[in-house]
């Protein structure tokens, strides 16, 4: 097996990569998108909301007047940012436009390479503050309910992680959410690196130096996120000090979802699409609620109160199968000449990390429930790739046959008997299958 399939070693699942051995040429695991949020956790709490406005000498009555200075002011800064770098400021009408799209198709069109691509602001659904008088009491009592706001999307090429957006939440509690892709982010690694790669969409086909490159990917599990994103914060929200003053606490960053993939990287398209129907129909057809919960670690029996379903769909890039084990998932599908297995975790909840106590990490540890603090991040990526890896090893048992139109294509070829041909036999035009399904009769 070539050298760049090393990775046998490492933990990847063996027993699939050795069935395919002479069609793989190396597996990459990592990150692939994440949905980080900043929240302002003190000011989701009435009592500390209530202290807040009392220590910036703000009266119920005129809450929303000073929220809506907030709000104005925010905008106002973004606006000036996008002005400063000469980007266009869009407001959208409805929040179903596609941003990510949108942004793409103006930064393809003005040729940005780096920096803001455009700003967008959209009124969206979010949890927020209101003041509402309480017709018992016949007084005013701030409440956390559902409302709408604007909300700004700053939409980057970031110097570092590359295409992502930034979404903020312009009334209390300013609720702050990063999307970037960790493949999006390794490009510019083996950039920097001077490494050189074949990329298609989100994934890498080929790469010159794969241990390097899985290497630079797993880096990305031990960041520093606050660090790393506080630059970004200051440039979109400079009136984040000034707001949070009164209670002294920046934002608390976790991994709302997360997106962790396996690429198995084929020779070439062909040899992954002859393999990938039977993969699609094991996946179907032979993974059941025991095996979807063995790959994501969770135990077997009757009284777990898992839920656990199956589906498969077929989209504009091909069929994919996914395994819902409660609101987290096991995917698989097909990139052109990459198989990708994807574990995508919307609540860690159900997975463990052996740490300390929450605000006390240098007390006795122990197996405890996996938070989604950003520092738990190195952790989830485990959960997932071991997740990953025994999917790939359940469909290491697929064995996949000689394909029909590869069995009749001998006898679709024209042959030449006594020095004159005879033409092909074609099941699939009508005369010839008329004439098979007579003969098949055999009366």
């Amino acid at each position: 097996m070539p050298t760049s399939a090393d990775p046998l070693r490492d933990g990847v699942a063996a027993s699939f990569l050795h069935a395919h051995q002479a069609d793989v040429i190396g597996v990459l695991h990592g990150f692939d998108r994440l949905r980080l949020a900043g929240t302002l956790r003190s000011l989701y709490h009435p009592a500390v909301m209530q202290s807040y406005l009392r220590r910036s000498g703000v009266l119920w009555k005129d809450f929303k007047t000073f929220a809506t200075g907030l709000t104005e002011r925010i905008r106002q800064h973004a606006v000036a940012l996008a002005q400063t770098q000469h980007r266009p400021v869009i407001y959208l009408p409805s929040s179903r436009t596609t941003k990510e799209t949108l942004a793409r198709q103006i930064a393809e069109r003005d040729g940005v390479r780096s920096g803001l691509i455009a700003l967008f602001s959209c009124v969206e659904p979010c949890r927020t503050w209101f003041a509402r008088g309480n017709r018992a009491t016949q007084k005013l009592e701030l409440k956390l309910q559902w409302g709408k706001c604007i909300h700004l999307y700053f939409y980057w090429r970031h110097e570092q992680l590359g295409f992502l957006h930034l979404r903020l939440q312009t009334w209390f509690p300013f609720l702050l959410q990063v999307c970037l892709n960790g493949r999006e982010w390794l490009a510019r690694q083996l950039d920097a690196a001077g490494i050189a790669y074949r990329r298609e969409d989100n994934c890498f086909p080929w790469i010159a130096d794969l241990p390097r490159a899985q290497a630079l990917l797993a880096q990305q599990e031990r960041t520093d996120w606050p660090a790393l994103l506080r630059p970004l914060v200051a440039q979109c929200h400079p009136l984040h000090a000034e707001i949070t003053r009164p209670i002294e606490r920046d934002y608390y960053w976790t991994a709302a979802e997360s997106e962790y993939a396996a690429d198995v990287m084929f020779r070439h398209r062909a040899a992954l699409a002859r393999i990938y129907p039977a993969l699609v129909h094991h996946s179907v057809m032979h993974l059941g609620s025991e095996q979807v919960l063995r790959f994501l670690g969770r135990p077997r029996g009757p009284h777990t109160g898992d839920e656990v379903k199956t589906d498969r769909r077929r989209g504009e890039d091909g069929v994919r199968v996914k395994h819902w084990l409660n609101t987290n998932s096991q995917k698989l599908y097909d990139k052109g000449s990459v198989l990708r297995s994807e574990t995508t975790i919307n609540e860690p909840k159900d997975f463990r990390v052996w740490r300390g106590p929450e605000g006390h990490p240098a007390g006795r540890k122990q197996w405890r429930i996996l938070r989604r603090s950003v520092a738990d991040l190195h952790r989830r990526a485990e959960v997932c790739r071991a997740a990953c890896d025994r999917h790939l090893a359940a469909l290491a048992a697929v064995r996949v046959q000689t394909p029909l139109a590869e069995e009749a294509a001998g006898v679709c070829r024209p042959v030449k008997r006594d020095g004159r041909r005879h033409r092909a036999l074609n099941p699939l035009a009508e005369p010839d299958a008329v004439l098979l399904a007579v003969v098949h009769r055999g009366e």
